[in-house]
């Protein structure tokens, strides 16, 4: 089948589309009808979730809260957007995944141009000594790294793009990841870029 339009990123994505045509066609599904229904469907929330979508910027968000998801997240979306800056927004999820994947997070946000750490949602945890956001900080090589707090994460954003508009900076991909309360902050940061 030819000229089919899948209105979403990532791998995993062409790979459910590919295998969801396959019994369709083997179903005997009108070839159209398949086509219309894989442009229409828009996806599962929170993964690879297109927030804001324009020629000058991008903003996905996703659930990934474990260093191969990630990877597949942030790959994914630099290969559709590869010519725009990747910021990478992330939230770990439980004390005890960071302390066991520190190293997996910082290798996997490496890839990022920028990322930005929110400290750890503790969901059902109580903190454990030394466990923090800064353990994934400290392992990273990347110099475009930080750790900041929602609010300052969003007075971030906006000195960002005060700072882009000056500077005539077209091309931004955003990208909130994780399984905490960042969904929270999805709607604020979409009224930033989109102001």
């Amino acid at each position: 089948m030819k000229d089919v339009l899948l209105n979403m990123g990532g791998m995993h994505n062409i790979e459910n589309a590919t295998a969801a045509i396959a019994v369709a066609v083997e179903l005997n599904i009108d070839e159209a009808k398949i086509k219309a229904a894989v442009a229409d469907f828009k996806g599962v929330k929170r993964r690879f979730e297109y927030i804001v979508k324009n020629d000058t910027t991008v903003m996905i968000d996703d659930y990934a809260h474990h260093p191969e998801e990630l990877r597949a997240l942030i790959t994914g979306a630099k290969k559709l957007f590869g010519n725009k800056k990747c910021t990478v927004v992330f939230q770990p999820h439980l004390f005890s995944r960071t302390k066991d994947h520190a190293d997996g997070f910082a290798e996997v946000l490496d890839i990022a141009d920028e990322t930005i750490l929110l400290p750890i949602y503790p969901a059902r945890e109580l903190p454990m000594e030394g466990v923090s956001s800064e353990m994934i900080i400290d392992r990273m090589h990347s110099e475009n790294k930080m750790l900041l707090s929602k609010e300052n994460l969003l007075k971030h954003l906006q000195q960002e793009k005060e700072a882009h508009i000056e500077e005539g900076f077209e091309g931004s991909l955003i990208i909130t990841a994780g399984a905490g309360d960042i969904d929270t902050l999805v709607e604020p940061i979409k009224e930033i870029l989109e102001a």
